[in-house]
């Protein structure tokens, strides 16, 4: 089995894969998510895994990782190095076969180079990649597979507790599908705003960067991945695909390139 650890700013998601199997995307064979906290130390990072891989634990043979928090990726690091398996974290000196063409190439984050590498190496085309997370990622990936930049903006999450820290008469809502666009009382207004009003953003930054792109792209894939993803792709006009494990992907073909 190898093990994939992607740990993010809100979650930490681990996912196994059968190390047999080969293709750009063999299925998950287990996956989970826990809640990040910055402050673990790689001790407890190692019970909190091995306590939701529970029977699957003996059976790990290697470790893919990354982490966007530097508290974490430290102790990521410390946890790895103890383990007599191989593992990759990606960083600096890592081989991922992704060009950035970017101005400062250290500034991207290695889950938008994961997610670079697996959209390309799934679908074979020009893609957009939204990655509903901490923040909203619309990463851009060329037909050659190489990473052109995109854009940031706050995530849904972070934007609705902003609302309801500044605003006295408003609170932080389940993240539904409202019986319309136009509420019928608070909690219907609030989320109508936001998750109509985040999906009209994400299709007109898409249709932007798609319009930017030309008809010298070729066709173009626009793919939704991250915590609010299978919300969001359903309301978004642009996405077309919905790839969960996005990251993961990325890490287990990270994997092999390195071992």
């Amino acid at each position: 089995m190898l093990l994939c650890v992607d740990i993010g700013n809100t979650q930490i998601a681990l996912g196994v894969y059968d190390a047999s199997l080969d293709g750009p995307r063999p299925p998950v064979v287990r996956d989970w998510r826990m809640r990040t906290d910055p402050r673990m130390t790689s001790d407890e990072l190692e019970v909190a895994f091995d306590a939701l891989l529970g029977t699957y634990a003996p059976h790990v043979r290697g470790v893919a990782a990354l982490s966007t928090v530097p508290s974490l990726l430290r102790e990521l690091r410390m946890m790895l190095d103890r383990r007599d398996d191989p593992h990759v974290v990606v960083g600096p000196g890592v081989r991922t076969g992704v060009p950035l063409l970017v101005d400062n190439p250290r500034e991207v984050g290695a889950d938008r180079v994961m997610n670079t590498l697996a959209a390309h190496a799934i679908f074979d085309t020009a893609c957009v990649v939204v990655d509903f997370g901490t923040s909203t990622n619309i990463d851009v990936v060329s037909a050659k597979g190489e990473f052109l930049g995109g854009a940031l903006a706050p995530g849904i999450e972070i934007s609705m507790d902003a609302l309801a820290t500044r605003a006295a008469a408003l609170r932080t809502v389940e993240f539904v599908r409202p019986r319309s666009v136009i509420g019928k009382n608070t909690v219907e207004c609030l989320q109508s705003g936001v998750l109509y009003g985040f999906a009209g953003q994400v299709d007109g930054l898409v249709r932007r960067i798609v319009a930017e792109l030309g008809s010298k792209a070729g066709p173009v894939t626009v793919i939704g991945t991250g915590g609010l993803a299978p919300l969001m792709a359903g309301i978004s006009e642009t996405i077309t695909e919905y790839v969960p494990e996005l990251t993961l992907a990325g890490l287990r073909l990270t994997y092999l390139r390195n071992l």
